[in-house]
């Protein structure tokens, strides 16, 4: 991996911390963050409305966290952070509109310094690695337990890095695998070519002699391998590499 594309070096710091950790750690660290110090606003991103409601009910019962505002995609989450200007961020990546990474990207172009902790259920190293790439504080899986969360946001919001043992361990494995181009096959590199080529699934399917299913997936890798949120962004992302 180049220099460029290393990890923040926030995410491998001394300072992060498993969200195993982070329950043992938060109540002498950062529980003093109370009515004193102000209470914690919060941005519920998730597209499930009874995800959204779950996690405001149980955030809004807490001493020292409030929840601002709600979002149901990616484009709305930006706006919002532009409005309420919360101090953390729960955010989901599988969004509708813009995903959750490349909203986390827009928002770091435009110099906002939100916190935001991921809290999804998507597991695929190279979106986990993508999402710490562009900003994020702290990275979660919807099955935490609920005072855990509650630890995680105020470990965020004090400056912590917060990440699942998982996710710490795809940030170290991605440090020494392929990236880039280098990261995909043979085959997903001619699909690739096609994308940039402007060609449809079934259009790609029939030049490679392949299935429509096949191609749709090899797709999928290649966005998550690069980063990538959807077909125009791989397009440019091959022109740029020299694919084509």
């Amino acid at each position: 991996m180049s220099e460029a594309d290393a990890v923040p070096a926030r995410t491998m710091s001394t300072e992060a911390t498993t969200a195993t950790e982070v329950t043992k750690q938060a109540a002498s660290t950062v529980t003093g963050a109370g009515p004193t110090r102000g209470r914690i606003r919060v941005l519920v991103v998730d597209d499930h409305q009874v995800v959204r409601h779950g996690l405001r009910s149980f955030l809004d019962v807490q001493d020292d966290i409030e929840v601002v505002g709600e979002a149901a995609d990616g484009a709305e989450a930006v706006e919002r952070v532009r409005q309420l200007r919360p101090d953390v961020m729960l955010l989901d990546l599988l969004l509708p509109s813009v995903d959750g990474v490349e909203a986390l990207r827009m928002l770091r172009a435009e110099g906002d310094q939100t916190r935001v902790l991921v809290l999804t259920s998507f597991t695929e190293p190279a979106r986990v690695v993508a999402a710490l790439r562009a900003g994020a504080s702290g990275y979660l899986f919807k099955d935490v337990d609920p005072d855990a969360l509650a630890q995680a946001i105020r470990a965020v919001h004090a400056g912590q890095v917060l990440l699942e043992p998982e996710v710490a361990t795809a940030v170290l494995r991605s440090e020494s695998e392929p990236s880039g181009v280098e990261a995909l096959t043979e085959r997903e590199k001619e699909v690739l070519v096609e994308l940039a080529r402007g060609r449809s699934n079934r259009e790609i399917a029939r030049a490679l002699v392949v299935s429509e299913k096949t191609v749709k997936a090899h797709v999928s890798s290649i966005l998550a391998k690069l980063g990538l949120s959807d077909r125009t962004q791989a397009a440019l992302y091959a022109v740029r590499s020299g694919l084509v």
